[in-house]
C-alpha cells in the first residue's frame, strides 16, 4: 500500500503537465478531443467532421452545441483553434463590428 502511494504522488507532476498540453482543434485526434474534459464522442466527431476552422467564431458558426460558454470551458480546459485560445481572436473582430465615432 504504501509503494502505490508513492508511486501515485511521484507520478502527480506528469498527470498535471498533461493536462496543461494545449490540444489545437484543427489537428488532434479523436481520442486526444476525448481527453479533454467536456468532450464526449458525439462532440469529437462533430469538430472532426466540420474542420478545419479559421477561428473559434468559424467553429461556434459550423459545430452544432457550442456557444460561448461551452467555448469558454473547452479553451481552459486546453482546447484551441488555429493555436489560439478562447477570447484571443474575439477582440478584433468585436472592435471591427462596433461603428465608427
Amino acid at each position: 500500500m504504501r509503494r502505490r502511494a508513492l508511486l501515485l504522488w511521484a507520478a502527480a507532476p506528469a498527470f498535471a503537465q498533461a493536462a496543461d498540453v494545449d490540444v489545437d482543434a484543427n489537428t488532434a485526434s479523436r481520442a486526444r478531443l476525448e481527453s479533454l474534459p467536456g468532450v464526449g464522442p458525439a462532440l469529437a466527431q462533430r469538430l472532426l467532421d466540420a474542420r478545419p476552422f479559421a477561428d473559434w467564431a468559424d467553429l461556434m458558426k459550423r459545430v452544432p452545441g457550442i456557444k460561448a460558454a461551452t467555448a469558454r470551458k473547452l479553451s481552459a480546459a486546453g482546447l484551441r483553434v488555429a493555436g489560439q485560445p478562447f477570447g484571443a481572436d474575439a477582440a478584433p473582430a468585436e472592435s471591427a463590428s462596433a461603428p465608427p465615432p
